[in-house]
C-alpha cells in the first residue's frame, strides 16, 4: 500500500515493489496519474490496484485500506509518502494554506499509519515505513509548513516504535529520511518565490529513495535510514552546530531553493491534484533530470553499515596485530611458543584477527551473514547469530589479552562444542542444515587451528 502513488518518490516505489511481483494499492488524488502508475506497476510484473483519496480524509483512507485487503488480500507493508507544501516566508502563507499543507503532509501519515495498524496489529504481522526528510531534524528557510509536518511526522513515529516495542508487537515500523529528489512536486507546488522552486542541491533522481524504501520494508528493525551523503552531513552538521547551520542557511536557503533554468509550471496541487485531468501524468520525474544525481554509493553504505564496521574492525585488529608482531620480533613472547622468523603475523594472531570479524559481523549484520550462510533472517535466527557473535568476540579478546596454551586448547574445545551444538539443530531442523555445516565447518576450521598451536596432537 503506497500513498502518493501517482508521482514522484511513490510512483518510483511502487515500480519497485511490482519488480518483485507484488501486489500494489496505489493511493493518491489525480487520476490520470495514478492510471499512469498503474500500468506501470502491470508492466514491472506486479497487480495493481488505484484508488482515488486524499490521505488528509481519515474515513477515505479507512476505506481505502479496507477495499485494498478485500481486492488484493491483506497488506504486509504500507508505505507513507503523499504530502503537500508551501513555498514562501511563513508571513506570506494563509493559515488555511499552512492547514490544508500539514492535514496532508502529517495528518495524512497518521491516517495512514492508523488504517494500517487497524489491520496489522490482529494479525500481528506487518511493517509501515514512513518517508521522511533531512528536514525531519533540520527546519530550512521558505518551507516552514513542510518542515514542520516532517518533524511532527518524526516525533509521531518514534512516539509509536516505543508503543509497539513495549508490547512486543510484530508490526514494525522505520522511517526512510530522504534528500533533495527530482520529483514534480517542484512543478506544481503552492510558490510565491520569484524563481522556479527547486531542491537544494545536490538533486537525486526518485529511483535512489525507492529503493531505500524497499530495502526499508525488507529490514524494519532498524529505527531510521539516511539517504545521501547530503542527508548525512545535515544531519551530522545540525547534531553539532546547529546555531551556525542556522546563519548558513540564512545566507544561502533562499537563494539554493529557486533557479531560473526552468521555466515549466502546472497549476497549484494544494487544494485540487495537477495531475488528475486526461494527459496530465508527469511520470515519477520531475524537471531536473539534467542535474539530477542516479547513484549513492552512501546508499549502500548505510544498507550495509554492519558489514562495512565489520571490515573496518578487521583492518584495524590486523593492523594492531601487525605493529605488535613488529615490536615484538627476536624478543621473547608473553607465551611458550616464538613468533616464526620471516613469515609475518602468527597464526595465533590471524585466528584472533578472523574470529573478531566473524563475531563482529553477526553482532551487527546477522540477516546479511544469514542470507550468505543459505538461511533466513528471521528474528529468533538473528537473536541467535548475534548470540553466537558475542561469544566469538569474547573468545578473540580473551585469546588476544591472555595468550597461552591453556586459553587456546579452551577456546579449541569450545569450538568443539560449538560446532556439535549447530550440527544438532541442522539435523533437528531441514531449514537451517546449510547454515548449520557452514558454521560448523568454520568452527571446526578454528578448533584445529587451536590445537595445533596450542601445541596438543
Amino acid at each position: 500500500m503506497i500513498t502518493g502513488a501517482s508521482a514522484g518518490i511513490g510512483r518510483a516505489t511502487a515500480r519497485r515493489f511490482a519488480a518483485r511481483g507484488d501486489a500494489v494499492a496505489l493511493i493518491a488524488r489525480g487520476a490520470d496519474g495514478l492510471e499512469g502508475a498503474a500500468r506501470e506497476v502491470r508492466e514491472a510484473g506486479g497487480e495493481a490496484l488505484a484508488i482515488v483519496a486524499d490521505t488528509a480524509d481519515h474515513d477515505r483512507i479507512d476505506a481505502a485500506a479496507g477495499r485494498a485487503e478485500d481486492e488484493l488480500g491483506p497488506i504486509d507493508v504500507w508505505v507513507n509518502v503523499a504530502f503537500a507544501s508551501v513555498f514562501a516566508p511563513f508571513t506570506e502563507i494563509t493559515p488555511e494554506e499552512f492547514r490544508r499543507a500539514t492535514e496532508v503532509t502529517y495528518l495524512g501519515f497518521v491516517n495512514g499509519t492508523r488504517a494500517a495498524l487497524r489491520r496489522m496489529l490482529p494479525r500481528d504481522h506487518g511493517v509501515i515505513v514512513q518517508v521522511g526528510s533531512a528536514l525531519a531534524y533540520r527546519g530550512i528557510p521558505l518551507q516552514s509548513a513542510y518542515c514542520g509536518a516532517k518533524h511532527a511526522i518524526q516525533g509521531f513515529n518514534e512516539s509509536l516504535r516505543c508503543e509497539l516495542l513495549h508490547d512486543r508487537s510484530g508490526v514494525q515500523v522505520t522511517m526512510v529520511q530522504m534528500p533533495a529528489v527530482n520529483t514534480p512536486q517542484f512543478d506544481w507546488v503552492l510558490s510565491r518565490l520569484s524563481g522556479h522552486p527547486q531542491p537544494v542541491p545536490p538533486i537525486y533522481q526518485p529511483e535512489i529513495p525507492a529503493d531505500a524504501i524497499l530495502y526499508a520494508a525488507e529490514h524494519p528493525r532498524r529505527r531510521e535510514y539516511w539517504v545521501g551523503v547530503s542527508t548525512a552531513a545535515t544531519l551530522l552538521a545540525n547534531a553539532v552546530i546547529p546555531g551556525l547551520l542556522d546563519r548558513y542557511l540564512a545566507w544561502t536557503g533562499y537563494e539554493s531553493q529557486q533557479t531560473t533554468d526552468v521555466t515549466h509550471r502546472d497549476p497549484p496541487n494544494l487544494w485540487r491534484p495537477a495531475d488528475d485531468e486526461p494527459g496530465t501524468d508527469e511520470g515519477a520525474h520531475g524537471s531536473f533530470d539534467h542535474r539530477a544525481i542516479a547513484h549513492s554509493p552512501q546508499l549502500w553504505a548505510s544498507q550495509h553499515h554492519g558489514l562495512l564496521a565489520a571490515a573496518s574492525a578487521l583492518t584495524a585488529v590486523g593492523a594492531l596485530a601487525w605493529a605488535r608482531g613488529r615490536k615484538a620480533t627476536g624478543r621473547a613472547r608473553r607465551w611458550s611458543f616464538e613468533e616464526r622468523s620471516g613469515e609475518g603475523m602468527p597464526p595465533v594472531r590471524a585466528i584472533e584477527v578472523a574470529r573478531a570479524a566473524w563475531g563482529l559481523a553477526l553482532l551487527m549484520a546477522p540477516a546479511q551473514v544469514l542470507r550468505v550462510l543459505g538461511g533466513r533472517g528471521n528474528r529468533g535466527a538473528k537473536a541467535v547469530a548475534r548470540l553466537l557473535g558475542a561469544r566469538q568476540l569474547g573468545q578473540a579478546a580473551w585469546s588476544g589479552l591472555r595468550p597461552s596454551r591453556e586459553v587456546l586448547a579452551g577456546g579449541a574445545v569450545t569450538d568443539l562444542v560449538h560446532a556439535g551444538t549447530v550440527l544438532a539443530l541442522g539435523a533437528a531442523n531441514g531449514r537451517w542444515r546449510r547454515v548449520a555445516l557452514s558454521d560448523a565447518g568454520i568452527a571446526l576450521a578454528w578448533s584445529l587451528a587451536g590445537l595445533r598451536d596450542s601445541g596438543r596432537p
